[in-house]
């Protein structure tokens, strides 16, 4: 059996954790060390475990872009209501 382990430091590690946990088979375990993003891929072939580490940085990599996206949306929509909140020129 062939194994690897990928740490990610990342912010929202939980977050980004459980976006990718669906993704994950019986052979793929991930869990949050330390503010880490910790996955381990056991695989019966070096080309089996190659081809899945891949996917699965693939899938943080879209994981990490669509909560840093869904973050700057929500930071955006807060000052667009702060902002109505404090305009007192209704017309």
């Amino acid at each position: 059996m062939r194994r690897a382990t990928i740490r990610t430091k990342l912010e929202d590690a939980d977050v980004i954790a459980a976006s990718v946990a669906p993704d994950n088979t019986p052979e793929i375990e991930t869990s949050v060390e330390d503010g880490a993003v910790v996955t381990t891929i056991e695989r019966e072939t070096s080309g089996g475990l190659q081809s899945t580490v891949d996917d699965y940085v693939v899938n943080l990599s879209v994981a990490e872009q669509v909560v840093r996206t869904a973050q700057k949306a929500q930071t955006t929509r807060t000052a667009q209501i702060a902002n109505d909140d404090t305009n007192t020129n209704h017309e």
